[in-house]
């Protein structure tokens, strides 16, 4: 080999692998394994305090279930009804919770993207159900099943994102009747990554169940968690037939759900922080343990709504410092019964994407890492107490996730040896930067984010003088011209699309277009 010959590979090889470490990632991250201690701010007699606390209201005061269904399925499971109050002894709930896995995998189309979840595992997941969005060019306005369709391609997209989601803005170019098949199939065609469910109405649900035996095969969603339920609780104390009969839907074909009481702390809650988490906890092993009434060892999540609410105004607040202490409370109850839990993440009561907007997310991020959550939704998009979707909060929020992500994972230890060996060779007023090891692990070694700009001002103002939500959109526009479709097997996408076409001639479109709920 020539002298030139070499020096071309040396040089090319080097900045080839350069330029392979910089070049853009999609690839999703794995599922977080978290290396950092949880934070835990109940000793073990407090926990106990609030179960009992939660016990005392399950066998005293009782739960709601509006549902025929459901009282005569606690009624055969030795529950003491009466009329729709359902009193639940201890032992009956906690022989019942004990059944429900500690943890699981969830099964994505593409098997390179499954991930565990419970224990020390966690996924972040899109917020959803916005009936507004901020779009490209940071106008509020309805979404469209095109806008859903964006932000599922972006959620395929984002590394630190494992989950479309699904309604993450809700697309009211369809009607309310049939929304839910269009949205379940654009969860599923612009992205391999596991998705969650329709529960809006028992019948939605089996739709869903039923698209995904089409996706997946029937034998195989028996052993295999693909999707994800959520059904939520009306607080104080009441589910009703609407989300137990989605929850059936899910639980009798083995599909995890999150059974999430709705709290509003100081409105249907009492005002107490303890106590709200007592209420909270009661409301969620009363769904916990019927999945297992349903069906025993159907995989459950403990699952919440957190907010409080303005003294002032009424208005739900996030990023408060009594929902970080709920956060904290609500993981140790769940690691208690050994049961994986649900929170919400990024979220932002601000009207644009600004600077409140960014505390109140990086609040809620930090604190449910701390905390120890599981299921960590509506991690990317959330503004306006929920009203909106913004495209710009969303691509940073997901970046967000992705250096939570790095801090949870723990300080790394696989070079240490080879970095410690790099003081002598620099030694006394040197500098690292053109060391070789640090040229091979710079990336790896800090996290360098592409949407916070740390140049000089005058750089920055050469530049154009860019803010983050104009970087944030532009880098919108940027990955959207680069997606590319993870494509269906035709067989398959032929028969859901005949499986849509079939439940929509079924189902009256008696719905006006454009018309929210």
């Amino acid at each position: 080999m020539t002298t030139q010959a070499a020096t071309q590979t040396r040089a090319g090889g080097r900045s080839a692998r350069r330029a392979t470490r910089m070049a853009p990632n999609f690839d999703m991250l794995p599922g977080l394994s978290r290396g950092i201690p949880l934070c835990e701010v109940m000793d073990q007699a407090q926990v106990e305090r609030i179960d009992a606390a939660s016990m005392h209201i399950l066998e005293n005061v009782g739960v709601q279930f509006r549902d025929p269904i459901a009282l005569e399925d606690w009624q055969k499971a030795g529950a003491k009804v009466e009329g729709e109050l359902v009193f639940l002894d201890r032992g009956l709930v906690r022989e019942l919770i004990a059944t429900i896995p500690s943890d699981f995998t969830y099964h994505a189309r593409d098997p390179n993207k499954n991930v565990r979840l419970g224990g020390r595992n966690s996924i972040f997941v899109p917020m959803t159900g916005a009936p507004f969005l901020r779009d490209l060019d940071d106008v509020r306005r309805n979404p469209t099943l095109e806008d859903l369709a964006m932000f599922h391609k972006l959620a395929h997209m984002m590394p630190a994102l494992h989950s479309s989601a699904h309604h993450i803005v809700e697309p009211y170019d369809h009607p309310i009747s049939q929304r839910h098949l269009r949205i379940t199939y654009s969860s599923m065609k612009h992205s391999d990554k596991t998705f969650m469910g329709m529960t809006t109405s028992p019948k939605n649900a089996e739709d869903v169940m039923e698209m995904c035996a089409i996706l997946f095969g029937e034998a195989y969603l028996e052993d295999h968690p693909v999707t994800t339920g959520n059904c939520n609780g009306n607080s104080p104390l009441v589910w009703d037939e609407t989300m137990l009969g989605a929850m059936r839907a899910f639980c009798r074909r083995n599909q995890p759900v999150l059974c999430s009481p709705f709290v509003l702390g100081g409105a249907n809650t009492p005002a107490s922080v303890p106590a709200t988490v007592a209420q909270l906890n009661a409301e969620a092993l009363s769904a916990l343990a019927y999945t297992q009434v349903i069906r025993k060892g159907a995989p459950a999540i403990y699952g919440h709504y957190l907010s409080t609410v303005s003294m002032k105004s009424g208005a739900p607040m996030a990023g408060t410092p009594e929902i970080s202490l709920m956060n904290f409370m609500i993981g140790q109850m769940a690691r208690f019964y050994g049961v994986p839990w649900r929170t919400s993440n990024t979220l932002g009561g601000a009207k644009t994407f600004d600077a409140q907007a960014g505390y109140e997310s990086a609040t809620t991020l930090s604190s449910v890492i701390h905390a120890g959550a599981n299921y960590i939704w509506h991690s990317a998009g959330w503004n306006e107490a929920g009203m909106h979707c913004s495209v710009a909060k969303f691509i940073v929020d997901a970046e967000q996730c992705a250096m939570a992500y790095r801090m949870a994972e723990g300080p790394k230890w696989g070079d240490f040896d080879q970095a410690v060996a790099a003081v002598p060779d620099v030694g006394p007023g040197g500098h690292y930067l053109g060391h070789p090891h640090t040229q091979e692990n710079f990336q790896q070694a800090f996290f360098m984010p592409e949407l916070f700009d740390n140049n000089s001002i005058e750089q920055w103002q050469a530049e154009g003088s860019v803010e983050i939500t104009e970087r944030a959109l532009n880098h919108a526009r940027k990955l959207l011209a680069e997606y590319q479709e993870p494509k269906l097997d035709q067989d398959k996408n032929e028969a859901l699309l005949d499986y849509i076409a079939r439940r929509e001639r079924e189902i009256p479109a008696a719905d006006e277009l454009n018309q929210s709920y």
